[in-house]
């Protein structure tokens, strides 16, 4: 059984070792963030940090990961405080968001490496693809993250990530116990 370190917790995966990353990391550990595009290494959604490298885990088996440092989108931040986040959120760089965490993933790396990246520097940095066409917009919030990173500039918090699980429960009916529904004998009819 592979086993890892994945957002600070050691994981064993009981499956295949030549089980591509992402679908571990997607289904047995149910981090969703790291999305499936392509599957050959072309898009960039599935982008995780390996040993704090940008590495597309779609390419990576979880024997290749075995003994290393996983990050997923949910690992590097959970409040969404890290300046590439925030920095994305304030320049209006995420449309659908669907290629968002790899770009997140990708960019975090390359600020780690370099805080102060040219134009030049992210684009061959983040070699993402994104079907929104947030380019312009994606190099600006890279570089004003990296001087949140040199501590050149602030940004003010971009919003708490969504509802809780339970106030989610109470927002939407399917996500919790049945409340009214068929579980307690009412009906699951809806309201007029």
């Amino acid at each position: 059984m592979p086993a890892m370190t994945v957002n600070d917790a050691p994981v064993m995966f009981d499956m295949d070792p030549e089980t591509p990353l992402l679908w571990a990391l997607r289904d047995a550990a149910n981090l969703t963030g790291t999305k499936y595009g392509c599957g050959v290494g072309d898009c960039g959604a599935c982008m995780v940090l390996i040993d704090g490298e940008a590495l597309r885990s779609c390419l990576v088996t979880i024997a290749e990961a075995e003994g290393r440092t996983i990050t997923t989108i949910e690992g590097l931040s959970r409040d969404r405080s890290h300046p590439v986040q925030q920095a994305l959120v304030a320049e209006q760089a995420i449309q659908c968001g669907f290629c968002t965490p790899g770009i997140v993933m990708a960019a975090a790396s390359l600020l780690r490496r370099n805080p102060d990246p040219s134009e030049a520097d992210i684009r061959e940095a983040i070699p993402n693809l994104c079907r929104c066409g947030v380019y312009p917009r994606l190099i600006a919030a890279v570089q004003r993250a990296g001087r949140v990173t040199r501590r050149r500039e602030t940004i003010s918090a971009a919003p708490a990530p969504g509802i809780d699980p339970a106030d989610a429960a109470r927002a939407v009916p399917a996500m919790g116990p049945a409340s009214g529904g068929e579980a307690d004998g009412g009906t699951t009819e809806p309201e007029d």
